[in-house]
């Protein structure tokens, strides 16, 4: 061993010794009460001593307290199969420990190496033409293939045994956006699907009750007989789709899981995050799973708000995303990459503190130097091509600064008493209709984002519904399990809220010949006949309406509104509490029905912003949910604990804030009085006096 070797060693079992000492004395603020603000670092781009060093430097210098590495770099450490080269990172990992800076690893099982794709050529993707794809792309491989799984998981071993006590390390990265990449269409893959098939169906007539296959002449005799449903039209074979749909989604899953049990049986105790952009277009997989399993012990995403100052839509649908992943956890959120690139100066400082909003203790930019090669080589990083640190710099640098005034105070834990349904089944199935299931949970997410009142995505079946006000928007596929959830929320007093596109089908994706909403009709005490669509009904509107407009009357309210269809709805003992006034005549559209102790509500429209509104102001006196802070329109805010209240103004004027009294501003270390201004797209945090 060299002697530079065995310095190196000394120093990190002194930073360890260091590391244990500091979690001995510190204790619970390791664990929550601290924020982190760093960047998404590559050294595997060129691997120069003296330029990691002047980074590490320049990371020190701004305040940042964590970078995120290793991410789609696997060949970078393992060059070929079984050869590994640490060294070069060793000495990464420890300079981040000599400057106090601690490292999110994430062990890089996707992209495969090309040397592992000659080796294994079933790994490789294969498109529904059946043409082999070359892995130009990265996540060009079949995570479900055993023989990537093997190595890949003999990968994940050997970097959490030489990693999982390293005094740098503050958690492992499980894979990276597991929804991105194609599906691949391969034989071994088919054979892997009828193998799931079969633990699923005990018998191949089992199937094709399931699969419908009387229908279009398309029985299965044999099970080899099974091939992809690879249709020209997405409904053309519905119960397949749907069944190769969760085929593919346990696959992955199999594979974090696998992933998670090996970090944990060599790093016991050590961090685990990910970077679950899972409802990704290409491969959506059901993540409900993991999120629920506890394993992920900080669930983690990127906070990709984009580039605009002034446009807040992009912060709505971001921490939409928080929530969509957090689901029920009440650990820390980690937003594991945020944005960089051109964003207008003061826009990434907006973003972060409005992340805070929804629990969020990590702020990591994406990316460090702005990069010179490959399909990102013109997205823009904090230093620029030649290494000198730009104005994002010195942005971040002051997040991480303004962030240290008030970590003691957050995360922020979120207290909702209001709950959206997901179901991974329906959005698969609703993925034929002309709205998708995660845009109506979008939709009501939106109507508490806009009062500034936390509310939780959860799956029904494994949550314990411990909320007043349940949100069913599009849930397309019912189960007698998950019926039997909602039955007894409303029936112990809980408020049930479902939109149109809900209990349409069954668990294998047949519409239901049963009264709809299916093994639901009592509860919400209507039937729903059909659907109408609204654009050939209005050739007959009253009101001479065109296209997809519609007029609903809400509790002696007008309300204009666009939807594709309506359904008919018969009420079988519910109320009628709103009617579409603008067709040839009025139809309900809005009913309430008492069930137990509690009420259920139908709505014969997806979720509309128009409708939802009103009707959750209703709910929330009704039901007297926990309001957000008084706050003006475009105003974020939550009371972080009884003395503490976050605020971010996010419009261009400037904001009146009114309190029962004078507090202090710990952000900037003044008094502010009853009544204070906060700036354009200004955050504050505010403790009020005891």
């Amino acid at each position: 061993m060299t002697e530079r070797r065995e310095s190196k060693l000394k120093i990190r079992m002194r930073n360890a010794l260091f590391a244990a000492a500091i979690l001995f004395l510190a204790g619970p603020r390791l664990s929550g009460q601290e924020l982190y603000v760093g960047v998404n670092y590559h050294p595997h781009d060129d691997k120069d001593p003296a330029k990691i060093a002047a980074d590490i430097r320049l990371m020190r210098a701004a305040g940042f307290k964590v970078v995120r590495m290793g991410h789609l770099a696997w060949d970078s450490v393992e060059p070929s199969e079984g050869r590994f080269d640490f060294e070069w990172f060793d000495r990464v990992m420890d300079g981040m420990a000599e400057a106090g800076i601690k490292v999110v690893l994430d062990i890089a099982i996707r992209p495969a190496p090309v040397w592992l794709h000659r080796k294994y050529p079933s790994i490789g993707i294969v498109d529904a033409n059946g043409d082999a794809q070359y892995p130009n792309h990265r996540y060009m491989e079949d995570v479900g293939d055993p023989d990537y799984q093997r190595v890949a998981l003999r990968f994940v071993e050997t970097l959490a045994k030489r990693y999982g006590k390293h005094p740098a390390l503050l958690a492992f990265g499980i894979d990276n956006e597991s929804g991105d990449g194609r599906i691949s269409y391969s034989e071994t893959a088919r054979q892997r699907f009828i193998a799931w098939l079969k633990n699923r169906y005990p018998a191949v007539d089992d199937l094709n009750r399931a699969w419908a296959t009387q229908r279009w002449s398309r029985r299965i005799n044999q099970w080899d007989e099974i091939g992809f449903p690879v249709s020209t039209h997405y409904n053309d074979v519905p119960e397949r789709m749907l069944d190769f749909r969760r085929f593919v989604s346990d696959e992955i899953n199999q594979l974090l899981f696998s992933v998670i049990r090996r970090v944990n049986a060599e790093a016991p105790g050590v961090l685990i995050t990910t970077n679950a952009w899972y409802y990704s277009h290409m491969k959506y997989f059901d993540y409900a799973p993991i999120a629920y399993s506890g394993l992920m012990t900080r669930e983690g995403n990127g906070f990709y708000a984009g580039t605009s100052l002034l446009n807040n839509e992009g912060i709505l649908w971001a921490s939409f995303g928080i929530v969509r992943i957090q689901y029920e956890s009440e650990n820390p959120f980690w937003c594991n990459e945020f944005t960089t690139m051109t964003a207008v100066p003061g826009s990434c400082r907006k973003q972060a503190y409005a992340s805070l909003m929804f629990g969020n203790q990590m702020v990591c930019g994406w990316t460090w130097q702005s990069m010179h090669s490959g399909e990102e080589q013109y997205l823009q990083g904090l230093i620029d091509w030649d290494g000198v640190p730009n104005r994002k710099y010195d942005e971040y640098r002051k997040i991480a600064s303004e962030f240290r005034k008030i970590e003691k105070f957050l995360p922020y834990k979120p207290r909702p008493e209001a709950g959206l349904a997901f179901s991974f089944p329906s959005q698969i199935v609703s993925a034929s209709y002309p709205e998708p299931h995660d845009s109506q949970v979008g939709t009501c997410f939106r109507q508490f984002y806009d009062r500034n009142m936390d509310v939780r995505m959860l799956e029904i079946r494994r949550s314990g519904l411990d909320y007043k006000l349940l949100m069913i928007p599009g849930v397309t596929v019912m189960d007698p399990e998950t019926a039997g959830r909602i039955r007894d929320f409303v029936k112990k007093g809980g408020t049930a809220v479902m939109t149109s596109y809900s209990a349409v089908v069954d668990t294998t994706n047949r519409v239901f010949s049963t009264t709809r909403p299916g093994l639901l009709s009592d509860v919400f005490g209507v039937r729903i006949g059909g659907f109408e669509e609204v654009e050939t009904m209005n050739e007959l509107s009253r009101l001479s309406y065109k296209g997809k407009k519609v007029r609903v009357r809400y509790r002696g309210k007008d309300m204009e509104s666009e939807s594709p269809r309506v359904d008919v709805i018969e009420p079988k003992g519910a109320e009628v509490i709103g009617r579409i006034t603008s067709l040839r005549q009025d139809v309900p559209v809005i009913t309430s029905n008492r069930f137990g102790n509690g009420t259920a509500v139908y709505i014969g429209l997806p979720a509309r912003g128009e409708i939802l509104g009103p009707l959750l102001d209703d709910l929330i006196e009704a039901l007297s949910l926990r309001k957000g802070p008084d706050a003006p329109a475009g105003v974020m805010a939550r009371r972080i604990d009884a003395k503490h209240v976050l605020y971010l103004n996010c419009t261009a004027e400037p904001k009146e804030i009114r309190m029962t009294a004078p507090a202090r501003s710990l952000l900037f270390d003044r008094a502010v009085p009853a009544r204070f201004v906060i700036p354009p797209h200004e955050p504050e945090f505010i403790e009020m006096a005891p």
